[in-house]
């Protein structure tokens, strides 16, 4: 594939609720520059960009894929993105390399939950947008609605430049706004004529209100229409594009992705009014303590981010960049400023779907693929050697819900680690660790559909077949009174016995205090060298469990008398007689089960928050406050049992419609209520 100049390049991002038609969308366009000898279906798991198994079975998209077209002299890199909510960091790493967001909207559904959710996280990273009005030919489809929609919902930049001609089965072209021309597809090919006299009027009136609002923007031209004057056609795109380009004018066009109907009109306007990489203007990077900007400049110094890592069968680790500045040809040497290591860049490759095709160079602007970087993962900048400046990486997301998971065959621990860690390397919103606290592999991600995806892969790509099983909370035991004991242990056998007696003493400490060890003995009651065995025995009880079999924290301990003898005693005799101290201490010192508590922050409209605060207190959980986020957001602060959130994540997007986040961590222990101790207690350990 022959490359082109940053002026000529688009990045283009197909986001949207799923169900919208965006992989549909992508494949019609790649039938439509002849890149495919037919359009394939979602359904039957044909299509170019939905290739992976998951996927298939699915029918829907689980990670974002890379399809590069031309069109009237243009590179358009296609971003077919995810629509379901479980694969919002996928759609993250698109945006941070697009300069375009195409909009899938479905003139069916409507405007969508994710499709809001998008449109902001778009508007916070300052990026343009348009909209394509799917689905007009389907039962129940209205593209009046739909306009309706989303001018409500995004504000007066929307700014159709399309109307549809033809209602659900007889659509079958578009009026165009701009050039006041009909083009029909009746055919399967664009025919242009005169606007149907039924919608003639109509027309003209879009026209005379687009034409005001592009206008708008441009003092000159405003000026200029004001005095009657007419604006021709390059004036009109150019100050379109500019109003694109800066955020302010938000275009809509429609058609029919299974039909074909417009979807060459979709590609020529992201030609025509879609901001170049040039255009998006210069990418920002750290240099030590200084920012410096990055023109995107073929001539200059090479300079590119790793936004996506692939693991292929074939050809192993892919990683997937973008070109900042420069450019990189086969064989370059770059620096990874993160880990100050070398990485040679062999076989420059695009992706189409899953084809690879292969590129003699990668100019600025332009996004491609290699194969077998040494070191370098997700987020990482390569620039030359001695150029010590990266692209900030952008946060890893915070998993949202947790699975235990072990592998079903024994011998498997070791594997299972192996894939789980190749698998981070290409999700980063994927989370493994080892709680050596309650012995579980913890598997986190972002929802429910996303972890079960993380298993089936385990075993289709790995051969490692597991089982999953819920977190277990990790509960603890404390103490509300003081009490004392005594350790006796005594045993006799051939030759030398065991003997040891500790008297001990157990007092509540404040809550997080931990462990306090106290030693009191005097007149030599008990041997110096054996006071640190009973501290240790006291010590391992406590982390094995106390009375409901959960590790004992808070409690002061005091050792004020015992009983040797010269001959039997022994260090494994005082630390057994310190263990059984401890464990009759603590049977009468009001023992108590602690639960741990999450300082939890949601963020949900607030039509909802009412909703929200309810379900909070149903799960015993103390409402702390609320105030004001962000477009009209509530942010309600609460203490809630760790145990009442564990699948909070698919709770929450059930009660909010999926329009509602939140953020959990660990804040304290307290005193789980009486009523549940039959739920949680288990026998302890030592039994």
């Amino acid at each position: 594939m022959k490359s082109f100049p940053p002026e000529r390049i688009r990045n283009v991002a197909l986001v949207g609720h799923g169900g919208a038609g965006k992989t549909t969308l992508a494949e019609a366009l790649l039938f439509h520059a002849g890149l495919i000898s037919r359009q394939g279906r979602v359904e039957d798991g044909s299509t170019t960009t939905d290739f992976d198994p998951e996927e298939i079975k699915r029918c829907i998209s689980l990670a974002v894929a890379l399809a590069p077209l031309e069109h009237d002299g243009h590179k358009i890199n296609l971003l077919d993105c995810p629509g379901y909510a479980d694969f919002l960091p996928e759609v993250e790493a698109a945006l941070s390399v697009a300069d375009l967001a195409v909009f899938v909207v479905s003139a069916v559904e409507g405007v969508e939950v994710q499709t809001e959710v998008l449109w902001k996280l778009a508007a916070d990273l300052g990026l343009p947008r348009m909209v394509f009005v799917n689905k007009l030919d389907r039962e129940r489809a209205s593209f009046e609605r739909t306009l309706d929609q989303l001018r409500s919902t995004f504000g007066a930049g929307i700014a159709p430049l399309e109307l549809p001609i033809g209602t659900e089965h007889e659509f079958h072209g578009i009026a165009d706004l701009l050039t006041d021309t009909a083009i029909t597809y009746d055919t399967g090919k664009a025919v242009t004529g005169a606007i149907p006299d039924e919608m003639e009027s109509l027309e003209h009136q879009v026209h005379d209100n687009l034409v005001e609002g592009i206008v708008v923007g441009d003092d000159d031209l405003t000026e200029r229409y004001l005095e009657g004057e007419a604006i021709s056609m390059r004036e009109l795109e150019d100050a379109l594009a500019a109003g694109v380009a800066a955020g302010q004018v938000f275009p809509v066009v429609c058609g029919s992705a299974t039909k074909g109907v417009a979807i060459d009109r979709l590609a020529q306007f992201i030609c025509e009014i879609g901001p170049s990489p040039l255009r998006r203007g210069p990418a920002t990077a750290e240099g030590g303590e200084t920012l410096h900007e990055i023109p995107c400049d073929p001539s200059g110094q090479p300079l590119a981010y790793v936004w996506k890592t692939l693991a292929d069968p074939y050809v192993g680790r892919v990683s997937l960049f973008k070109v900042l500045s420069g450019t990189i040809r086969p064989d370059t040497v770059l620096t990874n400023p993160r880990t100050h290591g070398d990485e040679k860049l062999h076989a420059l490759f695009t992706l189409r779907g899953k084809e690879h095709v292969a590129l003699s160079e990668v100019p600025a602007g332009d996004i491609a693929a290699v194969a077998k970087l040494a070191n370098t993962t997700t987020g990482d900048t390569l620039a030359p050697r001695g150029t010590p400046v990266r692209i900030p990486p952008a946060p890893a997301p915070t998993p949202l819900l947790s699975v235990a998971i072990r592998p079903k065959s024994k011998g498997d621990e070791d594997k299972l680690m192996t894939a789980l860690h190749r698998l981070q390397d290409e999700d980063r919103s994927l989370l493994v660790r080892r709680d050596d606290e309650t012995h579980q592999t913890l598997l986190s991600g972002m929802g429910e559909t996303h972890l079960a995806i993380v298993t089936e892969r385990l075993q289709r790509k790995y051969g490692v077949a597991v089982e999953t099983e819920d977190v277990l909370v990790a509960y603890r035991e404390t103490i509300t009174t003081p009490a004392e004991a005594e350790g006796k242990y005594k045993k006799q056998t051939g030759g030398h016995g065991q003997f040891g007696v500790a008297f001990i003493r157990v007092e509540p400490l404040s809550r997080g205090a931990g462990f306090e060890f106290v030693d009191q003995i005097v007149g030599g009651a008990i041997p110096r060298q054996f006071i640190p065995a009973v501290e240790k025995g006291i010590a391992e009880t406590m982390a094995r469990g106390g009375v409901y079999g959960y590790p004992v924290v808070d409690a002061k301990v005091t050792l004020f008398d015992g009983k040797y003898h010269a001959v039997d005693s022994s260090e494994m005799s005082f630390k057994m007689a310190g263990s059984l101290g401890f464990h009759d201490a603590m049977a009468k010192a009001g023992p108590v089960l602690l639960e741990p508590v999450s300082l939890l922050e949601v963020t949900v409209p607030a039509a909802q928050q009412g909703d929200v605060m309810g379900d909070l207190n149903a799960r015993r959980g103390r409402v702390q406050g609320t105030e004001p986020g962000n477009d009209g957001e509530q942010v309600v602060v609460a203490m809630v049992p760790t145990s009442e959130i564990q699948r909070y994540a698919i709770d929450l997007r059930s009660l909010t419609g999926g329009r509602g986040r939140f953020r959990a961590e660990h804040d304290h222990y307290d005193v789980l209520p009486q009523h549940l101790y039959d739920k949680v207690a288990k026998k302890p350990q030592s039994e």
